[in-house]
């Protein structure tokens, strides 16, 4: 047999052994079991990256689009998971060099002094001297992957990457969910603010006619202790959420980047504007958006390539190794042809002993891997439930907001008709407080349940990913 044909029947046993891969081949995990069959739910294929826009402007409010900008272009948290991601990028980078030899250039030159009484076996006179070297040589270092072992790696850098830009998606969407969320806590708190404001001008003014009727000898003190405990009882109530907004504004600052004591937002009531309406049939593709479903599947696929890693020690690695350079006593003569040198060879290396360590630790490997499933299982069973939560807030949300307007308009015009009663003197003033009362806990749980709706819709349009 020829040398050409020998080399070539050597490549070709070459090639066929490094097609192996070791370990087992990725399959996403089956969740047919836990996910609802009326929503037509797809399996997991991550689209974390699709498109989601800037979905805060369902909500038409510019300074709540302002805010998500200025979280998004300065918020701590976010820029820590955007460098997250470059280091995961970066390692998968890193893991592909081994499909590469490696190459490294050397060169050093020393003086030593030899022994004049080097041991040998037959006595010889070797007298001492001091010897010069020079040397300049270009070694090559290649481990061929017969077993897939770096094919393992790259595939488990690869998918450990895409998990990292999946939480980053999933911090950013965390992020605006929790600026929506707190601005209209605060918007609602904006609403309780001039309603209560209302309120403290509108008993002033009754304890101020009531105090002008005591000293008339009109009304009794009685009445007057009543007006006077209502208007400190507003104030206090005033009071208590001018706190609540204050510690919504501080939070948002935190998303937002801002130093607290710097943040200001002028205040500006929720309205009764109902929120926007998400379209009927979109709960069907949630698994494919949700970043923190595509997280938790691409760390399942970088734990399944690592059992195919670890596998992979119980085989032989084989390395080619060589060396070409210049060697010599002088530096002059360096550079010449007589002071080649090169060297090549295979080397190869077995495993004789720690199969018992290598087993354990595939075993330890599969472990993690099954603890990657259950957590996507997990974060599959999350997400069924924020969207079958959010849900029905959403619809009772819409009725309980029914009832309060109803509640609302009665109370407003029992409170009108008490008022004119009292006035006319066929009622007496606690009376006319407590309609008071009624009409402003039904007015400030307007607010409330207002602020509820918009908030129960950011955390929707979170549970499905994101914009439709």
């Amino acid at each position: 047999m020829t040398l050409s044909a020998r080399f070539s029947i050597t490549l070709i046993s070459v090639i066929v052994l490094a097609a192996c891969t070791v370990g087992p081949n990725y399959q996403a995990p089956d969740t047919s079991d836990i996910t609802p069959a009326k929503w037509r739910w797809q399996p997991a294929a991550p689209r974390d990256d699709a498109s989601r826009g800037e979905w805060w402007r369902v909500f038409h409010d510019s300074e709540l689009s302002r805010l998500e900008a200025l979280a998004i272009q300065t918020s701590p948290s976010l820029q820590a998971a955007a460098a997250r991601v470059t280091q995961a990028r970066a390692g998968a980078r890193i893991s592909t060099a081994g499909w590469a030899p490696d190459i490294r250039l050397k060169s050093d030159s020393k003086r030593e002094q030899t022994s004049g009484n080097l041991p040998t076996p037959v006595p010889v006179a070797i007298p001492r001297a001091g010897i010069n070297s020079f040397n300049t040589l270009l070694d090559f270092s290649y481990e061929i992957d017969f077993w897939g072992k770096i094919r393992r790696e790259v595939e488990s850098a690869r998918a450990t990457a895409d998990a990292a830009s999946a939480s980053y998606h999933h911090v950013l969407l965390t992020l605006t969910g929790d600026v929506a969320a707190q601005y209209f806590l605060l918007r609602a708190a904006d609403a309780e603010l001039d309603s209560l404001r209302r309120t403290i001008s509108l008993r002033e003014q009754w304890q101020k006619l009531l105090d002008e009727k005591f000293k008339a000898g009109v009304v009794n003190e009685i009445d007057l202790a009543r007006a006077q405990t209502e208007v400190a009882t507003a104030k206090a109530e005033l009071a208590d959420i001018k706190r609540q907004r204050q510690e919504a504004s501080d939070t948002l600052a935190l998303l937002c980047g801002q130093s607290a004591s710097q943040f200001r937002l002028s205040e500006r009531p929720i309205g009764k504007k109902a929120p926007p309406t998400i379209p009927a049939g979109v709960p069907a593709s949630v698994l494919e958006r949700r970043p923190d479903i595509a997280a938790a599947e691409r760390t399942v696929a970088a734990r399944n390539a690592e059992i195919g890693v670890a596998t992979a020690a119980y085989f032989p690695a084989v390395r080619l190794t060589g060396t070409a350079g210049y060697l010599s006593k002088d530096i002059d003569t360096l550079l010449t042809g007589d002071s080649r040198v090169w060297s090549i060879g295979p080397g190869i290396s077995v495993p004789l002993t720690g199969w018992a360590v290598i087993r354990f630790n595939v075993n330890r490997i599969k472990a993690t891997r099954e603890e990657a499933i259950a957590n996507y299982r997990q974060a599959v069973l999350a997400a069924i439930r924020d969207v079958e939560t959010t849900l029905a807030q959403t619809r009772y949300l819409h009725e309980q907001s029914a009832a309060i307007d109803d509640a609302l308009n009665a109370a407003t015009r029992a409170t009108d008709l008490i008022r004119a009663a009292y006035e006319s003197g066929s009622i007496s003033y606690l009376e006319l407080l407590d309609a008071e009362r009624t009409r402003l806990q039904a007015d400030r749980q307007t607010s409330r349940i207002a602020a509820q709706r918009h908030i129960t819709t950011v955390r929707l349009i979170k549970a499905l990913g994101g914009a439709w």
